[in-house]
């Protein structure tokens, strides 16, 4: 029986190095994961070009990705840009693919960040979650799958996805450690779950194909760690003044997001870090533009605090700060920037 085809996610070299100890995530309900930091701003809309594909291929990516916007605070705009934030390929040679979330900004705008090899069941769908910022289900530590991994080491490496053993490491038996996915237990039924049978695993495990959203895939895009609707997003963004008093803020709820807009009046380096017991993650988008990522940041500043020191050309950025979700807890910070 030859294997089923595989999707295979795009992680970042600088992700693969993290260390990935192995602990129990928290308890809670079944839900998709998405690795921090991947999120794009809540509320944004995605600019998508095609790099090819027939028009059936095309109005089929559309039908899928729409799954996804129907559900949560994101938009796509097919409008084939040539600065497009997902740009799409459907090279039947090159499997099915995608970058995670915010990465495709890391990808020169002549390549894809996507392609769609194999248009089966949900497959566009399973690949634009990649593209939200969604990691394979089975990546989770809270999953408990037994890899036999000689079993799918030979299986892979046959047709139809003829994958060397670094391509299915990576993609299958690669586990994210439970500090750097948001999420909690395994979702038998999501979409991001790839389909294998019982002899892929050591205990007989198996899953089956599943070729729609689940209801926790539709719950966990929608949370609060990704792309409520309650919140009011880009338009609410919150005005940060160069070089005025910093700014009171507060996360109330884990996975929560605030967003800051300010203009840079002239060309120059600028600095916008937060400060206090909560932690945070930063990324800055721009300029005149909430898609376009500048640079991101953890733990450079104070602390727990984020810290992004870059220079800017004049115009109008926008910032986004995210829980971490640690043990440091929701409450209060303060965000400002300035000019050096």
């Amino acid at each position: 029986m030859p294997a089923p085809k595989c999707c295979f996610d795009r992680i970042l070299p600088r992700d693969l190095l993290r260390p990935r100890t192995m602990m129990a995530g928290p308890g809670g309900r079944m839900r998709a994961i998405n690795p921090k930091g991947k999120s794009w701003m809540n509320g944004s809309t995605l600019q998508v070009r095609f790099m090819g594909g027939t028009a059936s291929q095309q109005a089929k990516a559309r039908e899928q990705a729409a799954w996804w916007s129907d559900v949560c605070n994101l938009k796509f705009d097919f409008n084939n840009a040539p600065q497009a934030d997902i740009r799409i390929t459907f090279d039947d040679n090159d499997g099915a693919w995608s970058t995670v979330g915010t990465d495709a900004r890391s990808v020169p705008f002549n390549q894809a960040t996507m392609n769609l090899g194999f248009l089966d069941g949900g497959t566009v769908a399973h690949e634009f979650g990649h593209a939200i910022g969604l990691a394979h289900e089975h990546s989770s530590p809270a999953g408990g799958i037994q890899w036999n991994e000689a079993a799918v080491l030979k299986a892979l490496a046959g047709p139809p996805n003829f994958w060397d053993a670094e391509t299915t490491r990576h993609n299958v038996f690669f586990k994210y450690s439970a500090d750097q996915i948001n999420g909690t237990a395994f979702d038998a039924e999501s979409i991001m779950l790839y389909a294998f049978p019982a002899e892929w695993t050591t205990n007989g495990v198996a899953t089956h194909a599943n070729d729609v959203l689940s209801s926790m895939d539709k719950e966990f895009v929608a949370g609060a760690k990704m792309y409520p609707k309650s919140n009011p997003g880009l338009p609410g963004a919150t005005a940060l003044t160069v070089g005025a008093p910093r700014l009171q803020a507060n996360i109330g709820q884990a996975g929560e997001e605030d967003l800051f807009r300010f203009r840079a009046d002239t060309e120059g380096v600028y600095v916008i870090d937060t400060r206090g017991q909560t932690d945070v993650y930063l990324k800055l988008f721009g300029p005149h533009s909430a898609t376009a990522l500048i640079d991101e940041d953890d733990d450079s500043g104070y602390g727990l605090n984020p810290r992004i020191s870059t220079p800017l050309l004049a115009g109008d950025y926008f910032v986004q700060v995210r829980h971490y979700d640690r043990t440091a807890g929701t409450g209060k910070y303060t965000i400002g920037v300035v000019k050096r």
